[in-house]
């Protein structure tokens, strides 16, 4: 988009001959690693698509979801080898020892390597900010002129062009070194404590443990981590000890997933990032571990499935040490390779640092932050008609003067009226008119709860086609509903229902958003379960290597029915389905009351249930018990968890929906009729995300997921791109070759909402990035829009804005165009008809900028219905087609006027050089001001369409103006005399039959064009 990115990533360091240090055995194992490049580039999950659509901006290649380039391969054949390598091997890899670096060599790693940041950054400086600002065509055309106008004494002229730069400057300056100064002090809150090993002794070395800050970590360091640690660096694991580690999270939320503290350990506490609402793409390398050092979160077990790693969402992945690893595992499921970034949820170990900063792969991931988006065609329009006005400005000024001179030998009179012509063949207003437009549109989606950090996104939003969309939290409401209590046959069973709401009701530890599901199905139900009877004894916990939660209860009653013991003891267990059923060893019959082994068939069953229940859309957990006796199990064995858990009896599942919103399918109908296609790209199932989408009415009929794409050749892939609707179980990496594909290859508009890290990939090459206040801080930094409530119709009132925005900055862009060339071609014919000024540079001037300040109003005038149905785009090759279909008309009308006044009233030898210029003057600004009219709409104007109020007011007061100067003191001071009534008698004439030939020219070229604005 055209939009300022207040940061952009520079070009990361890919000089991997000195990764991690320069050594040859690191060089030969990357070198030899590339050489069977070819031979492998099918392995693995991401071999073909992960990285390969981040072709460098600066070699010009068309980025549309290629392959891995050579720096991209580097980092994969890096990492691979490491993980088949045995752990001797690594050391010397990475030139390090089991003692760890020793000080000094730390030292100069760190001065060798730089700062461990995952991509070198800088803020720029306000004055870098301002140039960008300043640095505009028009603005540059428009101070030019200024100057011109003060050497030629023509200094009012001068002060009204300069004060146009500066009301233009100011409002974009404002707001991005705004934004730059609040990331900037974002950044100075990150401290991070890594615990590392390190030498000390000269001649007897001593292994200490140390703190050091992430930043001056360095390759070949030793790291220790447990619960809550960040990963500083690319890591090869040494040692573990049920290691569990969380991968790229998507946001802290409230509803589906809880948060845990992160251990501080001295850490520095952050202000809440969410409540800067403007942020800026060049702040996300502190911004990410800010955010991974303080949350720490996870998901549910209903959640977790052993194909999550391939989703792109949030997820958690055992590792350990004691592997060796092939290149047909895919790359972020090496057990043995932990990556920057993430997080040690549970268990404990240490690991070799392997890469760091903007080696590592989380920055090849992010290296081109702030330089996916695609140009923008409206600004690049800008730029090109700036050159074009140019040129022709020099080329019709040069002659005027020349004509000038050679008619009146007057060479500071000729060069005067010269700067007067090219004042009036420049669109002054255009920066401010734009600049106000967007700004106008950004307070309107404000009232529509939207926070707008891109000015220019607004006008993007006019032009998107496309709408790429998450399921979670977008379509649907993002927290569960509890559906039904089955049993394994699937049948309802209110005693399955029982004993998942004892255990949600006496749980104490980790409160999950589905216990709260649970408690509610049953209290809005009728359900009276007696919790008073029963008693707590104990809890265990849940934790991401069991993935289930059991707490152990006492009643005086059996729940069973037999009554024989003074009291009974149960363990209640709820969790990941299968997890579940590894624990339980009987199955109950509830409708016969029986327990029996539980048999491979009951385990296919009980499958076969579960995939039926998904592709209702459905989540599921199942549910066992066991009934404990306290003189079979002793104390002791009650801290065993493999023991108290085992032998369990299954009884049943439970089903959860995250139900659509019921503002979506209405919103996505609006966005339809508006010409903007839905697609969504989610991580999730592909059969939950057909369910969700057939609800809200998406169609189904073409869908595909990410491991498919992974099979495709690059014209497969975007001809499956482009027919479907529904693509799940995304990479972060596809998701952003998706949006890529439909950019280069389709030719399209793309938005992109998401809320996650998952996410920023695609925020940052969307055409428009949105991203809502409760998303990751790092797609709020990355996305031009946030929304402040998930509700899609606010995205169809920025489309509607956008297409206003659009729409009246193309009225005046055409209007001023086709005026200015007009008037200036006439000014040509009448100078050398003449052989005299039709108007002198000061009557010129005035004339411009009578006409400029009528154009002030048009941000506040109104579109067509039709016009907002469909995308706008700009199109350069309309516009040359628009000037000479419809300047012709207003030059016919100027020189109808020359000859009208030159024929009429030289036979009453009542024409004059002041009469001229003064009937001239008139005539122009009148047709200057009218011409607006014609132009903003494809309907009769003021019969069949009408202008907004402050439009059709400024035209009657600047008309007004024009009419009264020649009769007022003003008129005699700039040479001006009194017009007949007859002359105005004419005007009306003239002006209908210039309404009426406009009008029939446009529907000619609409006939042709099939468009107008």
């Amino acid at each position: 988009m055209g939009s300022f990115k207040f940061f952009r990533f520079f070009s990361f360091r890919t000089h991997f001959d000195s990764l991690p240090s320069s050594n040859s055995v690191h060089a030969n194992l990357v070198n030899n690693a590339n050489n069977n490049t070819n031979h492998h580039h099918r392995d693995g999950l991401f071999s073909n698509s992960v990285f390969g659509f981040l072709r460098r901006f600066q070699s010009g290649e068309k980025i549309d979801g290629g392959s891995k380039t050579e720096e991209e391969e580097k980092v994969y054949s890096w990492l691979y080898d490491l993980a088949r390598s045995e752990r001797n091997l690594v050391f010397e890899y990475v030139r390090s020892t089991e003692r760890g670096l020793s000080f000094t060599e730390a030292k100069r790693r760190l001065k060798e390597n730089g700062p461990n940041f995952p991509l070198e950054y800088t803020f720029p400086s306000w004055w870098h900010l301002l140039w960008n600002a300043f640095f505009h065509p028009f603005n540059i055309i428009l101070i030019v002129l200024s100057a011109l106008s003060y050497i030629t004494s023509d200094n009012p002229n001068g002060y009204i062009m300069l004060i146009l730069v500066f009301i233009s400057v100011s409002l974009r300056f404002y707001q991005e070194y705004g934004s730059s100064k609040a990331a900037m002090q974002l950044s100075e809150f990150l401290r991070c404590p890594v615990k590392v090993q390190r030498c000390a002794g000269r001649v007897v070395q001593t292994e200490l443990i140390v703190q050091v800050d992430q930043r001056d970590v360095v390759p070949g360091d030793i790291v220790i981590f447990e619960p809550g640690d960040l990963f500083p660096g690319d890591v090869r694991l040494l040692t573990s000890k049920h290691l569990v580690v969380r991968f790229f999270d998507r946001k802290v939320t409230g509803s589906s997933r809880e948060t845990i503290s992160a251990k501080s350990r001295g850490s520095t506490i952050l202000p809440d990032l969410t409540k800067h609402g403007a942020l800026c793409a060049g702040a996300f390398p502190c911004l990410f571990f800010v955010w991974s050092t303080m949350e720490s979160f996870f998901l549910h077990p209903c959640f977790l499935n052993s194909q999550s790693s391939l989703t792109g969402e949030s997820w958690t992945t055992e590792k350990t040490a004691d592997v060796r690893e092939d290149r047909s595992t895919p790359l972020l499921e090496l057990k043995n390779i932990c990556f920057m970034g993430t997080n040690v949820v549970s268990g404990t170990g240490t690991g070799l640092v392997v890469s760091t900063g903007s080696k590592t792969y989380i920055s090849t991931m992010f290296s081109t932050i702030g330089k996916h988006k695609p140009p923008d065609s409206f600004e690049k329009g800008i730029q090109q008609i700036s050159y074009v006005l140019v040129g022709v400005m020099l080329l019709v000024v040069t002659i005027m003067i020349l004509v000038e001179y050679f008619t009146f030998h007057d060479l500071s009179e000729s060069i005067l009226f010269g700067i007067s012509v090219a004042c009036a063949l420049t669109p002054q207003m255009l920066p401010l008119i734009t600049n106000t437009s967007l700004a106008k549109g950004a307070l309107a989606m404000a009232r529509e709860r939207c926070i707008v950090k891109s000015l220019s996104a607004i006008r993007d939003m006019g032009s998107m086609d496309i709408l790429c969309i998450d399921k979670t939290g977008t379509l649907t409401m993002d927290h569960a509903i509890m559906v039904n209590h089955l049993d394994s046959w699937g049948s309802p069973r209110e005693k399955v229902l029982r004993f998942a709401f004892l255990n949600s009701y006496f749980k104490s530890e980790q409160k999950y958003p589905l216990d709260d599901a649970i408690l509610a199905f049953v209290y809005s139900n009728g359900y009276r379960f007696q919790p008073s009877k029963w008693r707590k004894i104990d809890e265990i916990p849940f934790d991401f290597m069991r993935r289930r939660v059991s707490v152990i209860l006492e009643t005086e009653s059996n729940p069973e029915g037999r009554n024989s013991q003074p009291f009974y003891r149960f363990m209640i267990t709820k969790g990941a389905l299968e997890e579940m059923m590894k624990v339980c060893s009987y199955v109950e019959h509830v409708d016969r009351g029986e327990i029996t082994a539980f048999s491979a068939e009951d385990y296919y069953r009980i499958l076969n249930v579960v995939e039926e229940l998904s592709n209702e859309g459905l989540r599921v957990i199942g549910v066992a018990i066991k009934n404990l006796q306290q003189t079979k199990i002793s104390e002791q064995n009650m801290d065993n968890e493999d023991v108290v858990e085992s032998d369990m009896v299954f009884l049943g599942l439970i089903t959860f929906f995250d139900p659509p919103k019921d503002s979506a399918k209405q919103a996505l109908w609006r966005l339809a009729e508006k010409g903007v296609k839905a697609k969504v790209l989610t991580g999730d199932s592909l059969s939950l995300s057909i369910k969700i989408c057939q609800e809200v009415g998406i169609r189904t009929t073409h869908v595909t997921t990410g491991p498919d794409l992974e099979l495709l050749n690059q014209d497969a892939f975007h001809e499956t791109v482009k027919k479907a609707t529904v693509l799940a179980r995304l990479t972060p990496s596809q998701k952003l070759r998706v949006v890529q594909s439909l950019q280069t290859v389709g030719n399209h508009v793309v938005g992109f909402l998401g809320d996650g890290i998952n996410d920023s990939l695609a925020l940052d090459a969307a055409n428009i990035g949105i991203s809502v206040d409760s998303a990751a801080s790092v797609a709020k930094d990355l996305a031009d829009i946030i929304l402040l409530e998930k509700d899609l119709n606010v995205l169809v009132a920025g489309v509607e804005q956008g297409r206003l925005t659009f729409g009246n900055t193309m009225k005046y862009i055409k209007l001023s165009v086709i005026a200015n060339v007009g008037s200036i071609v006439s000014l040509f014919i009448a100078t050398l008809l003449l052989r005299f000024e039709p108007l002198t540079p000061k009557q010129l001037l005035v004339q411009n900028f009578l006409y400029s300040v009528g154009q002030i109003a048009i941000p506040w005038d109104k579109m067509e219905e039709d016009y907002v149905k469909i995308p706008q785009r700009w199109s350069l090759k309309g516009l040359p087609m628009f000037i000479l279909w419809n300047g012709p008309v207003c030059t016919l009308c100027d020189v109808a006027t020359l000859l009208f006044v030159w024929f009429y009233y030289s036979s009453d030898s009542q024409l004059s050089l002041t009469f001229f210029r003064s009937a001239y003057f008139i005539e122009g600004l009148l047709m200057q001001t009218l011409i607006y009219h014609l132009i903003r709409t494809e309907k009769i104007p003021f019969i069949m369409e009408i202008a907004s109020w402050p439009v059709i007011g400024s035209t009657v007061l600047i008309s007004a103006v024009g009419v009264a100067i020649p009769f007022s003191i003003i008129g005699d001071f700039m040479g001006f005399t009194d017009l007949p009534l007859s002359y105005f008698g004419f005007l009306v004439v003239l002006f209908i039959g210039y309404f009426t030939v406009g009008q029939v020219v446009k529907r000619l070229y609409i006939m042709v064009y099939k468009k107008w604005l």
